[in-house]
């Protein structure tokens, strides 16, 4: 909650710019909205990379719509753009990034996933009970069929952190099978968006 305060006493990133700038979509978390992401959108648009909105405002889990949606939106962008789009989803955002790679891996260039439960049980963090309060459906039954354990035909990234605090190492990381590579970081899980070492971190993978 107070991390605006804080980000006041902190030196500015130093962020170089991009060597090829990049298209990308921003996934916010579970019950929270572009405005949680834009203090990451605005250092990725200091390295000179183009950031959208995933266009569907709050995210209070998927529904039936969800995910078409979704996709339609990133193939507008990269059609747009004229270029392949990178998806950064944190938490559920990211398990959703992977789902919408796989509808239409010929418009995503790569899908960086940031405390994201994509795999182990659907218990694997600690606000499952929440989860379902207000998405409306138990997390063994949801509304849209998906193997999230499948990697997507796309190069995959998973950051996590042994501090994350809500989200198990098992369920961020996945199986070697399940994502390309991993990224360990040191934030908690709400400063995902926030935390210097994940935007740096971020800035590099935007480079690879």
């Amino acid at each position: 909650m107070g991390e605006p305060l804080l980000r006041r006493f902190r030196k500015p990133l130093q962020i170089d710019a991009a060597s090829k700038r990049k298209v990308v979509i921003l996934l916010p978390g579970f019950a929270t909205g572009p405005a949680r992401m834009r203090y990451l959108a605005t250092q990725l648009e200091r390295a000179g990379h183009t950031v959208k909105r995933w266009g569907l405002g709050h995210n209070l889990g998927p529904d039936a719509n969800t995910l078409d949606l979704l996709a339609q939106r990133v193939c507008e962008v990269s059609e747009r753009f004229g270029q392949q789009v990178v998806l950064i989803g944190w938490s559920l955002g990211g398990v959703m990034a992977r789902e919408v790679a796989k509808l239409q891996p010929d418009c995503v260039a790569k899908v960086v996933t940031m405390g994201s439960p994509f795999s182990h049980t659907p218990y694997s963090n600690n606000i499952w009970r929440t989860y379902q309060l207000v998405a409306g459906h138990s997390v063994d039954d949801p509304p849209i069929p998906s193997d999230t354990r499948t990697k997507p035909p796309v190069e995959t990234v998973a950051f996590w952190s042994p501090r994350d605090g809500v989200i198990s190492r098992r369920a961020a990381c996945g199986e070697p099978g399940e994502r390309d590579r991993v990224v360990a970081l040191r934030c908690t899980h709400l400063t995902f968006p926030t935390a210097p070492d994940c935007i740096m971190a971020l800035v590099s993978e935007l480079e690879s």
